[in-house]
């Protein structure tokens, strides 16, 4: 088992102070008129909505809460609604509004985006609900089937690689959690285990060339759906990433992403950051890697000293150009960096 950190954690951030920043954030999304979709509904942010549906749960026992924030319901209420209206809304992003092939990609991006949201709020209760159900099927039925992608899901491409979709490894590995966290009786549906089998060799055959933030989320989905990766390819990716670990205890975006550079030409943060320390550090809570519970303590407790404590996050800058990181556009890193902060700091208690 891992040392928890939970000591210092406790005695250093504010749990209220998190969720109120993530509240805020989501409530924002949800209103801005650039999110609006047809039927009523708005688009799920992978840097805002998404981040919010997997870490503001996690803050629950730490506030006494007993069920989900407002915006949490009015988030899952909208996911609902177009699970529900699945072949009546349009994609997030049209074919006919934004070129060939937006229309593929939004429906690829959001069936895994549905799916993993809805069972993920479902995981406590261990049920599944007929709406969670209903958002697998629209998951498995846009699964590729043939060719070099078989396996994987059409996904958003926006030239923000490797932040912000543009990757299909991270939509496959998010799709891999999602199956993942489901009831074991679901997955071991005889179509289900041929939908996983196929998503397991895609990832298998991809995984080598992508950059260690893809590898680190696959190592997170390896723990949700056993079987994925072997031990020693579970050990590969935990000594990789901890290779990568800072002086400060942090971990650092620009050190995980590989090449890439931002399309300004300006240089990347090298500091540690809240978005990679937090990432990092929950993957490796999620599986016993031998060896890594101190490099795990270090990552908490820089977790829990570099909480903004005035507004509650985690801070983390674009990797696509120089924002104002009080802007808008400019906290989009800070609302996921927050969102992996307190999902790594609170399943460490």
């Amino acid at each position: 088992m891992f040392v928890s950190g939970s000591a210092v954690a406790q005695q250093t951030w504010s749990p209220k102070t998190a969720a109120a920043y993530l509240d805020e954030r989501s409530g924002w999304w949800m209103a801005w008129p650039k999110a609006a979709r047809d039927h009523q509904t708005f688009c799920v942010s992978c840097h805002t909505l998404a981040p919010y549906a997997l870490g503001r749960p996690s803050l629950r026992a730490a506030l006494s809460e007993t069920a989900p924030s407002a915006n949490e319901r009015k988030m899952l209420q909208n996911i609902v609604s177009r699970v529900r209206l699945w072949k009546e809304v349009e994609p997030f992003y049209p074919d006919q509004t934004t070129g060939l092939p937006k229309t593929s990609e939004s429906r690829g991006t959001e069936a895994v985006l549905n799916a993993l949201i809805l069972v993920w709020n479902e995981v406590p209760s261990g049920a599944l609900s007929p709406d969670a159900r209903l958002a697998l099927g629209n998951l498995w039925a846009l699964q590729l089937k043939s060719g070099e992608m078989s396996g994987s899901w059409a996904w958003l491409q926006f030239h923000n690689a490797p932040w912000e979709g543009d990757s299909q490894f991270y939509g496959t590995a998010l799709a891999a959690i999602a199956v993942g966290s489901a009831a074991a009786d679901y997955k071991s549906e005889p179509k289900v285990q041929a939908g996983i089998n196929l998503m397991r060799s895609w990832l298998l055959k991809n995984m080598d060339s992508q950059t260690p933030a893809d590898r680190v989320v696959l190592l997170w989905a390896s723990a949700k759906l056993p079987g994925l990766l072997t031990d020693a390819q579970q050990t590969s990716i935990v000594r990789e990433a901890l290779a990568k670990q800072k002086e400060d205890g942090g971990f650092s975006l620009s050190t995980l992403v590989g090449s890439w550079k931002r399309r300004d030409n300006t240089p990347l943060e090298a500091g540690s950051d809240g978005y990679a320390t937090g990432l990092v550090a929950y993957a490796l809570k999620q599986v016993a890697s031998p060896g890594s519970e101190p490099a795990l303590k270090r990552a908490l407790t820089w977790l829990a000293r570099n909480q903004n404590q005035t507004d509650g996050r985690w801070s983390a800058t674009s990797l696509n150009k120089q924002r104002e990181l009080s802007s808008d556009a400019g906290l989009f890193m800070s609302d996921a960096a927050t969102a992996y902060a307190v999902m790594a700091l609170e399943n460490s208690r």
